[in-house]
Protein backbone atom coordinates (compact mmCIF):
# COMPACT_ATOMS: atom_id res chain seq x y z
CA UNK A 1 0.00 0.00 0.00
CA UNK A 2 1.52 3.83 -0.77
CA UNK A 3 2.05 6.03 1.36
CA UNK A 4 -0.42 7.83 3.59
CA UNK A 5 -1.57 11.12 2.93
CA UNK A 6 -4.78 12.29 4.16
CA UNK A 7 -5.88 12.79 7.23
CA UNK A 8 -10.05 10.65 7.89
CA UNK A 9 -12.66 12.83 6.31
CA UNK A 10 -14.70 12.41 9.58
CA UNK A 11 -12.98 10.93 12.52
CA UNK A 12 -15.00 12.03 15.47
CA UNK A 13 -16.45 10.74 18.88
CA UNK A 14 -20.17 10.86 20.08
CA UNK A 15 -21.73 10.30 23.36
CA UNK A 16 -24.95 8.15 23.16
CA UNK A 17 -27.08 10.76 25.05
CA UNK A 18 -25.76 13.81 23.81
CA UNK A 19 -28.60 15.90 25.93
CA UNK A 20 -26.71 14.80 29.42
CA UNK A 21 -24.29 17.54 30.36
CA UNK A 22 -23.00 16.35 33.47
CA UNK A 23 -21.69 12.92 35.09
CA UNK A 24 -21.09 11.60 38.53
CA UNK A 25 -19.18 8.77 40.16
CA UNK A 26 -20.37 5.65 38.99
CA UNK A 27 -22.59 6.72 35.97
CA UNK A 28 -21.14 4.86 33.08
CA UNK A 29 -19.78 6.77 29.55
CA UNK A 30 -20.72 5.39 26.47
CA UNK A 31 -20.69 6.16 22.64
CA UNK A 32 -19.32 5.80 19.55
CA UNK A 33 -16.11 6.46 17.67
CA UNK A 34 -16.93 7.41 13.38
CA UNK A 35 -14.63 6.99 11.25
CA UNK A 36 -15.31 7.92 7.33
CA UNK A 37 -11.89 8.05 5.08
CA UNK A 38 -10.77 9.75 1.61
CA UNK A 39 -8.57 6.71 0.48
CA UNK A 40 -8.21 3.15 1.15
CA UNK A 41 -6.13 2.42 4.19
CA UNK A 42 -5.96 -0.08 6.99
CA UNK A 43 -5.40 0.41 10.31
CA UNK A 44 -3.63 -2.11 12.59
CA UNK A 45 -6.37 -0.84 15.98
CA UNK A 46 -8.65 1.57 16.75
CA UNK A 47 -8.11 2.50 20.47
CA UNK A 48 -10.43 4.39 23.16
CA UNK A 49 -9.00 6.33 26.34
CA UNK A 50 -11.19 7.41 29.20
CA UNK A 51 -8.90 9.96 30.59
CA UNK A 52 -9.26 12.41 33.55
CA UNK A 53 -7.09 14.47 35.51
CA UNK A 54 -5.93 17.52 37.97
CA UNK A 55 -3.25 19.93 36.65
CA UNK A 56 -1.39 22.72 37.94
CA UNK A 57 1.02 24.97 35.97
CA UNK A 58 2.54 28.37 36.90
CA UNK A 59 5.30 30.51 37.16
CA UNK A 60 7.08 31.45 40.58
CA UNK A 61 9.81 33.88 39.24
CA UNK A 62 11.74 31.25 36.87
CA UNK A 63 10.96 28.24 38.74
CA UNK A 64 8.20 26.44 36.62
CA UNK A 65 5.76 24.61 39.31
CA UNK A 66 3.65 21.55 37.77
CA UNK A 67 1.49 18.72 39.44
CA UNK A 68 -0.53 15.98 38.35
CA UNK A 69 -3.07 13.99 39.22
CA UNK A 70 -5.04 11.29 37.50
CA UNK A 71 -8.86 10.25 38.50
CA UNK A 72 -9.46 8.35 35.62
CA UNK A 73 -7.87 5.97 33.39
CA UNK A 74 -9.48 3.43 30.58
CA UNK A 75 -7.49 1.99 27.95
CA UNK A 76 -9.47 -0.58 25.56
CA UNK A 77 -9.13 -1.84 21.89
CA UNK A 78 -12.27 -1.19 19.86
CA UNK A 79 -13.52 -3.65 16.98
CA UNK A 80 -15.39 -4.14 14.06
CA UNK A 81 -17.25 -7.50 13.03
CA UNK A 82 -15.43 -7.51 9.70
CA UNK A 83 -11.63 -7.29 10.83
CA UNK A 84 -8.22 -9.45 9.24
CA UNK A 85 -7.10 -12.17 11.55
CA UNK A 86 -4.42 -10.18 13.25
CA UNK A 87 -6.66 -7.14 14.17
CA UNK A 88 -6.17 -5.05 11.60
CA UNK A 89 -9.17 -3.48 9.81
CA UNK A 90 -9.01 -2.22 6.05
CA UNK A 91 -11.33 0.83 5.87
CA UNK A 92 -12.43 2.08 2.50
CA UNK A 93 -14.07 5.43 0.69
CA UNK A 94 -17.76 5.99 0.65
CA UNK A 95 -18.77 3.90 4.22
CA UNK A 96 -18.78 5.15 7.54
CA UNK A 97 -17.73 3.07 10.26
CA UNK A 98 -18.62 2.94 13.92
CA UNK A 99 -17.17 1.67 16.60
CA UNK A 100 -19.13 1.47 19.56
CA UNK A 101 -17.79 2.43 23.75
CA UNK A 102 -18.82 2.17 26.58
CA UNK A 103 -16.87 2.14 30.76
CA UNK A 104 -17.87 2.52 34.08
CA UNK A 105 -17.01 6.08 36.18
CA UNK A 106 -15.19 5.02 39.05
CA UNK A 107 -17.39 5.37 42.43
CA UNK A 108 -18.71 8.31 44.17
CA UNK A 109 -15.74 9.74 46.60
CA UNK A 110 -13.25 8.93 44.18
CA UNK A 111 -13.77 11.73 41.62
CA UNK A 112 -13.20 15.44 41.43
CA UNK A 113 -15.94 17.73 40.43
CA UNK A 114 -14.45 19.17 36.64
CA UNK A 115 -12.86 22.32 37.18
CA UNK A 116 -11.08 25.56 34.90
CA UNK A 117 -9.62 28.57 36.80
CA UNK A 118 -6.96 30.55 36.36
CA UNK A 119 -3.53 28.21 37.32
CA UNK A 120 -4.88 24.88 37.04
CA UNK A 121 -7.87 22.84 36.16
CA UNK A 122 -9.61 18.93 36.82
CA UNK A 123 -10.85 17.82 32.79
CA UNK A 124 -12.32 14.46 31.83
CA UNK A 125 -12.05 13.37 27.85
CA UNK A 126 -12.91 10.63 25.59
CA UNK A 127 -9.74 10.01 23.12
CA UNK A 128 -10.16 7.82 20.28
CA UNK A 129 -6.94 7.10 18.28
CA UNK A 130 -6.63 5.55 14.80
CA UNK A 131 -2.79 3.43 14.77
CA UNK A 132 -1.13 2.70 11.58
CA UNK A 133 1.57 -0.58 11.97
CA UNK A 134 1.78 0.40 15.61
CA UNK A 135 2.00 4.04 15.55
CA UNK A 136 -0.41 6.77 16.17
CA UNK A 137 -2.09 8.20 12.74
CA UNK A 138 -5.07 10.41 14.20
CA UNK A 139 -6.56 11.26 17.01
CA UNK A 140 -9.66 12.98 18.33
CA UNK A 141 -11.41 13.82 21.80
CA UNK A 142 -14.12 14.89 23.26
CA UNK A 143 -14.85 16.39 26.98
CA UNK A 144 -17.84 15.89 29.66
CA UNK A 145 -17.90 17.35 32.41
CA UNK A 146 -18.16 15.63 36.11
CA UNK A 147 -19.57 16.77 39.03
CA UNK A 148 -19.05 14.91 42.75
CA UNK A 149 -22.72 15.34 45.13
CA UNK A 150 -22.38 17.37 47.51
CA UNK A 151 -25.66 17.31 49.70
CA UNK A 152 -26.07 20.29 51.59
CA UNK A 153 -29.33 18.41 53.92
CA UNK A 154 -26.45 16.67 56.19
CA UNK A 155 -25.85 17.57 59.67
CA UNK A 156 -22.41 18.93 59.44
CA UNK A 157 -23.21 21.70 56.83
CA UNK A 158 -26.97 22.44 58.18
CA UNK A 159 -25.04 23.93 61.29
CA UNK A 160 -24.92 27.71 61.66
CA UNK A 161 -22.28 29.57 61.38
CA UNK A 162 -20.94 32.94 63.52
CA UNK A 163 -18.25 34.98 64.32
CA UNK A 164 -17.48 38.36 65.83
CA UNK A 165 -15.06 40.76 65.42
CA UNK A 166 -14.05 44.64 65.97
CA UNK A 167 -11.39 46.74 65.05
CA UNK A 168 -9.87 49.93 67.02
CA UNK A 169 -9.47 52.85 64.97
CA UNK A 170 -6.89 55.44 65.24
CA UNK A 171 -6.40 58.87 63.72
CA UNK A 172 -3.04 60.32 63.40
CA UNK A 173 -1.87 57.80 66.25
CA UNK A 174 -4.79 59.12 68.52
CA UNK A 175 -7.79 56.53 69.82
CA UNK A 176 -10.66 57.07 67.94
CA UNK A 177 -13.00 54.48 69.01
CA UNK A 178 -13.90 51.15 67.06
CA UNK A 179 -16.03 49.61 64.76
CA UNK A 180 -17.09 45.92 65.45
CA UNK A 181 -19.67 43.27 63.78
CA UNK A 182 -21.05 40.21 65.08
CA UNK A 183 -22.83 37.93 62.43
CA UNK A 184 -24.38 34.78 61.70
CA UNK A 185 -25.87 32.37 59.10
CA UNK A 186 -28.67 29.99 59.44
CA UNK A 187 -26.41 26.84 57.91
CA UNK A 188 -22.71 26.17 56.05
CA UNK A 189 -23.84 24.52 52.74
CA UNK A 190 -26.02 25.93 49.77
CA UNK A 191 -26.43 25.86 46.01
CA UNK A 192 -27.30 27.82 43.42
CA UNK A 193 -30.00 29.90 43.35
CA UNK A 194 -30.65 29.63 47.30
CA UNK A 195 -30.73 33.05 49.55
CA UNK A 196 -27.72 33.08 52.36
CA UNK A 197 -30.30 34.90 55.24
CA UNK A 198 -27.57 37.25 57.26
CA UNK A 199 -28.04 38.28 60.81
CA UNK A 200 -25.37 40.62 61.95
CA UNK A 201 -24.84 44.08 64.20
CA UNK A 202 -22.64 46.58 63.61
CA UNK A 203 -21.25 49.06 65.95
CA UNK A 204 -19.36 52.48 65.07
CA UNK A 205 -18.10 54.54 67.80
CA UNK A 206 -15.72 56.22 65.85
CA UNK A 207 -15.99 59.81 64.05
CA UNK A 208 -16.70 58.57 60.26
CA UNK A 209 -18.80 56.96 58.59
CA UNK A 210 -18.63 53.40 57.88
CA UNK A 211 -20.51 51.17 55.22
CA UNK A 212 -20.89 47.49 55.97
CA UNK A 213 -21.00 45.27 53.14
CA UNK A 214 -21.83 40.97 52.09
CA UNK A 215 -19.78 39.57 49.54
CA UNK A 216 -19.47 36.08 48.28
CA UNK A 217 -15.77 35.28 47.77
CA UNK A 218 -14.12 32.19 46.01
CA UNK A 219 -10.46 31.15 46.78
CA UNK A 220 -8.76 29.11 44.75
CA UNK A 221 -5.90 27.25 46.07
CA UNK A 222 -3.06 25.69 43.67
CA UNK A 223 -0.46 23.11 45.23
CA UNK A 224 2.97 22.44 42.87
CA UNK A 225 6.49 21.60 43.89
CA UNK A 226 5.87 21.98 47.55
CA UNK A 227 4.72 25.69 46.44
CA UNK A 228 1.36 27.13 46.91
CA UNK A 229 -0.63 29.64 44.67
CA UNK A 230 -4.13 31.90 46.13
CA UNK A 231 -6.28 33.69 44.11
CA UNK A 232 -8.84 34.97 45.40
CA UNK A 233 -12.18 36.10 43.52
CA UNK A 234 -15.23 38.44 44.36
CA UNK A 235 -18.63 37.28 42.96
CA UNK A 236 -21.55 39.21 44.14
CA UNK A 237 -22.05 41.54 46.73
CA UNK A 238 -24.88 43.68 48.84
CA UNK A 239 -24.17 47.05 50.76
CA UNK A 240 -25.94 47.90 53.52
CA UNK A 241 -26.41 51.33 54.97
CA UNK A 242 -23.90 53.92 56.17
CA UNK A 243 -23.55 53.96 59.62
CA UNK A 244 -22.46 57.52 61.01
CA UNK A 245 -20.70 57.84 64.27
CA UNK A 246 -22.12 56.38 67.78
CA UNK A 247 -24.72 54.76 65.88
CA UNK A 248 -25.12 50.96 65.30
CA UNK A 249 -27.17 49.16 62.25
CA UNK A 250 -28.65 45.47 62.55
CA UNK A 251 -29.49 43.44 59.53
CA UNK A 252 -32.38 40.62 60.36
CA UNK A 253 -32.46 38.64 57.37
CA UNK A 254 -30.88 40.30 55.00
CA UNK A 255 -30.87 38.10 52.01
CA UNK A 256 -27.74 37.53 49.57
CA UNK A 257 -28.07 35.24 46.79
CA UNK A 258 -25.87 32.62 45.71
CA UNK A 259 -25.06 32.93 41.83
CA UNK A 260 -24.27 30.15 39.30
CA UNK A 261 -21.20 28.41 40.81
CA UNK A 262 -19.39 25.68 40.72
CA UNK A 263 -19.28 23.26 43.84
CA UNK A 264 -16.54 23.34 46.32
CA UNK A 265 -13.86 21.33 45.18
CA UNK A 266 -13.10 18.90 47.29
CA UNK A 267 -11.15 15.80 47.99
CA UNK A 268 -8.04 17.17 45.34
CA UNK A 269 -4.68 17.32 46.82
CA UNK A 270 -3.66 20.26 44.19
CA UNK A 271 -6.61 22.07 43.91
CA UNK A 272 -8.81 23.79 46.59
CA UNK A 273 -11.50 26.09 45.61
CA UNK A 274 -13.11 27.15 49.20
CA UNK A 275 -16.36 29.43 49.66
CA UNK A 276 -16.46 32.41 52.55
CA UNK A 277 -19.06 34.77 53.29
CA UNK A 278 -16.91 38.14 54.08
CA UNK A 279 -18.67 40.51 55.62
CA UNK A 280 -16.94 43.88 55.36
CA UNK A 281 -17.14 47.30 57.14
CA UNK A 282 -15.16 49.95 54.84
CA UNK A 283 -13.86 52.56 57.45
CA UNK A 284 -12.34 55.50 55.47
CA UNK A 285 -9.00 56.18 56.35
CA UNK A 286 -8.59 52.79 57.64
CA UNK A 287 -8.02 49.37 56.85
CA UNK A 288 -11.33 47.35 56.51
CA UNK A 289 -13.11 45.81 59.66
CA UNK A 290 -13.31 41.58 57.70
CA UNK A 291 -14.98 39.08 59.14
CA UNK A 292 -14.82 35.70 56.93
CA UNK A 293 -17.59 32.85 57.33
CA UNK A 294 -17.07 29.65 55.47
CA UNK A 295 -19.49 28.08 53.04
CA UNK A 296 -19.84 25.16 50.98
CA UNK A 297 -21.53 25.22 47.59
CA UNK A 298 -23.29 21.93 46.70
CA UNK A 299 -24.60 20.34 44.53
CA UNK A 300 -28.02 19.11 45.90
CA UNK A 301 -29.98 21.89 47.38
CA UNK A 302 -31.77 22.20 50.70
CA UNK A 303 -35.14 20.45 50.99
CA UNK A 304 -36.48 22.41 53.31
CA UNK A 305 -37.25 19.31 55.87
CA UNK A 306 -36.84 19.82 59.38
CA UNK A 307 -35.09 22.89 58.72
CA UNK A 308 -35.92 24.39 62.52
CA UNK A 309 -34.99 21.15 64.20
CA UNK A 310 -31.96 20.58 62.65
CA UNK A 311 -31.06 24.61 63.42
CA UNK A 312 -32.21 24.75 67.05
CA UNK A 313 -30.54 21.11 67.72
CA UNK A 314 -27.40 22.49 65.87
CA UNK A 315 -27.38 25.59 68.17
CA UNK A 316 -28.00 23.68 71.27
CA UNK A 317 -24.73 21.28 70.45
CA UNK A 318 -22.77 23.89 70.05
CA UNK A 319 -24.11 26.44 72.42
CA UNK A 320 -20.54 26.58 74.31
CA UNK A 321 -18.70 26.66 70.84
CA UNK A 322 -16.81 30.21 70.32
CA UNK A 323 -18.00 30.21 66.78
CA UNK A 324 -21.51 30.27 67.46
CA UNK A 325 -22.20 33.92 68.41
CA UNK A 326 -25.95 35.67 69.38
CA UNK A 327 -26.93 38.40 67.96
CA UNK A 328 -28.15 40.73 70.81
CA UNK A 329 -30.84 43.08 70.54
CA UNK A 330 -29.41 46.79 70.20
CA UNK A 331 -30.57 50.56 70.10
CA UNK A 332 -32.15 51.43 67.21
CA UNK A 333 -30.05 52.14 63.76
CA UNK A 334 -29.99 55.52 62.06
CA UNK A 335 -32.21 54.49 59.55
CA UNK A 336 -34.79 53.49 61.94
CA UNK A 337 -34.95 57.32 63.27
CA UNK A 338 -35.61 58.82 60.11
CA UNK A 339 -38.06 60.97 59.43
CA UNK A 340 -40.64 58.52 57.70
CA UNK A 341 -39.37 55.96 59.88
CA UNK A 342 -39.77 53.24 57.34
CA UNK A 343 -36.43 52.12 55.91
CA UNK A 344 -35.84 48.89 56.82
CA UNK A 345 -31.87 47.13 56.89
CA UNK A 346 -32.08 46.91 53.22
CA UNK A 347 -29.39 45.97 50.65
CA UNK A 348 -27.92 47.58 47.92
CA UNK A 349 -26.85 45.32 45.23
CA UNK A 350 -23.36 46.07 43.94
CA UNK A 351 -23.56 45.15 40.37
CA UNK A 352 -19.23 46.28 39.97
CA UNK A 353 -17.61 46.05 43.58
CA UNK A 354 -17.15 49.34 44.45
CA UNK A 355 -15.05 49.86 47.49
CA UNK A 356 -16.18 53.47 48.05
CA UNK A 357 -12.32 54.30 48.63
CA UNK A 358 -13.03 57.92 48.60
CA UNK A 359 -11.28 60.64 51.29
CA UNK A 360 -11.89 59.88 54.61
CA UNK A 361 -15.46 60.67 55.63
CA UNK A 362 -15.81 62.51 59.20
CA UNK A 363 -19.06 63.99 61.09
CA UNK A 364 -20.57 64.27 64.54
CA UNK A 365 -23.95 64.13 64.90
CA UNK A 366 -24.30 67.65 66.37
CA UNK A 367 -23.76 68.84 62.85
CA UNK A 368 -27.38 67.74 61.53
CA UNK A 369 -30.38 68.41 62.89
CA UNK A 370 -31.47 65.01 63.63
CA UNK A 371 -34.25 63.75 66.81
CA UNK A 372 -32.20 62.24 69.05
CA UNK A 373 -31.93 58.62 69.32
CA UNK A 374 -34.84 57.01 71.62
CA UNK A 375 -33.47 56.02 75.27
CA UNK A 376 -31.65 52.56 75.02
CA UNK A 377 -31.09 50.29 77.86
CA UNK A 378 -29.43 46.66 77.49
CA UNK A 379 -31.50 43.94 79.88
CA UNK A 380 -29.16 41.10 81.53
Amino acid sequence: MGVLTKKPKTFEVLLSDPNKSVYSGGDKVAGRVVVEVLEVIRVSAVRLFGIGCAKVEYSKGKLRCREEIEYLKCDEVLHLDHQHTDGSITLRPGNRYEFMFGFELPQAGHLVSSYAGKFGSVQYYVKAVLEKSGQPYAECKRYFEVEEPIDVNTQELMTPVAGAKEKKVTCMFIPDGSVSVVARIDRKGYCEGEDICIDAKFENTCSRIVIPKATIIAKHIYLANGRTKVFCEKLTSVRGNHIISGMCDVWQGGVLRVPKLKPTILGCDIIHVDYTLRISVHIPGSEKLILELPLVIGTIPFNGLNSRTSSMSSQDGSATSSTCVSIPSSPPSYSEISQDNHIDSHFIPLLNDYDEDDSPIFMRISDYHLPPPPTYTEQN
